[in-house]
C-alpha cells in the first residue's frame, strides 16, 4: 500500500473537499482519502491505480495540482 500526499489549488471551502474527495474514492485500488482545502492525503494500491490518475481526477474535478 502506497501513500501520497497531494497539494491542490484552487479549493475554498467543503464543498471543494467532497467534490474531491470524490472524484478520488471514485478510483479503483484508493482504499483511503483524507481531504482538507489545500491537500489530499492518500493511501492507495500501487498496482491497480497510480499516483497520476490521482492527480488527473483531481484536475477532472476542476483543481489544479501544486508541484
Amino acid at each position: 500500500m502506497a501513500e501520497t500526499t497531494i497539494k491542490i489549488e484552487g479549493m475554498s471551502c467543503q464543498h471543494c473537499v467532497m467534490r474531491i474527495k470524490k472524484a478520488i474514492d471514485a478510483l479503483s485500488g484508493v482504499s483511503q482519502s483524507d481531504v482538507q482545502v489545500g491537500s489530499a492525503a492518500v493511501k492507495f494500491d500501487e498496482s491497480r491505480v497510480k499516483k497520476e490518475d490521482i492527480a488527473a481526477a483531481i484536475e477532472k474535478a476542476g483543481y489544479k495540482i501544486i508541484g
